[in-house]
């Protein structure tokens, strides 16, 4: 059955959901899943999990993540992008610099309430159900982080694009709302490219039209996820079989911190928090 990670280019006008969809069934497995949705309107980087891959999934989603955006001011919408419903129109006088000003006051660890338009539940509803009902409710603000916030170019009047590093949760949409807001002329999202997700970029990504015709041949091994750690290899049979059971091995002279560990063959077993010479398990991949 297949293994792996597929690093999708999303396309316009598809959910994420779509795209596992059309995965499972070109590779004719159940077990598909993705590492951090992207809405239907924005393009890139989408790793597509297969397989006994899909255990990874967690550590994906939780990664920093870089946007290609574009900001147009003076527009104010419902859901915060050009897809809603345009509900105000404000003269655009604001200068490159002062646009810059602005966007800086995001940078850094900072508060943001999640828009009504997104899939985040409150009492067992998601909201955007309750946003098409035209009710809006009260949304606690999260914590994110904005690392980089880069202003790349001036387009027209009103639209810039910008370069965004982001924590896990980050609405780039909202972003774009709450810059215009600080502007005092209003602004909303007109087009978005994921270009990093979870380490991997646009140079890996592949169309579903590549997959449809090459199929398991692009599927990434699992332990391309975690090519920051080090990998290690188990020294006998014995210890091999007590990874595969869940149970913890000595390797003399690990330096403590994590690492990939795998079998005598080159398989990757599971990935593990190496103290004091022990390594003990944080999550098992077998045959992934």
């Amino acid at each position: 059955m297949p293994n792996g990670i597929l690093i999708i280019d999303k396309p316009e006008n598809w959910t994420s959901m779509d795209v596992c969809a059309k995965i499972r069934g070109i590779l004719h497995e159940k077990r598909v899943g993705h590492g951090g949705t992207l809405d239907p309107m924005a393009t890139g980087v989408l790793p597509v999990f297969v397989g006994q891959a899909t255990r990874a999934v967690e550590f994906a989603e939780n990664s920093r993540k870089e946007y290609m955006a574009g900001l147009r001011l003076g527009q104010v919408t419902n859901t915060q992008d050009i897809s809603g419903e345009t509900l105000e129109t404000r003269p655009v006088t604001v200068s490159r610099a002062e646009v810059e000003a602005a966007m800086a006051r995001f940078l850094g660890p900072i508060q943001q309430i999640p828009p009504m338009y997104s899939a985040i539940k409150i009492n067992g509803q998601k909201l955007y159900d309750l946003a098409r009902k035209g009710q809006e409710v009260a949304r606690k603000p999260r914590s994110i982080t904005i690392y980089q916030l880069e202003l790349l170019e001036q387009a027209s009047e009103t639209d810039y694009m910008f370069r965004c590093v982001c924590s896990k949760g980050t609405y780039i949409r909202t972003l774009c709302h709450d810059i215009g807001q600080a502007l005092g002329c209003g602004g909303t999202l007109y087009s978005l490219r994921r270009t990093m997700a979870a380490g991997y970029t646009l140079a890996q990504a592949v169309t579903l039209e590549e997959v449809q015709e090459r199929g398991e041949a692009l599927l990434l091994p699992t332990d391309s996820l975690f090519v920051q750690y080090p990998a290690v290899t188990v020294r006998s049979d014995r210890q091999e079989k007590r990874v595969r059971c869940g149970n913890p091995i000595t390797l003399p002279g690990t330096p403590d911190g994590t690492y990939r560990v795998r079998g005598l063959d080159g398989t990757f077993l599971c990935l593990s928090r190496a103290e004091g010479g022990t390594l003990t398990s944080i999550k098992n991949f077998f045959g992934a």
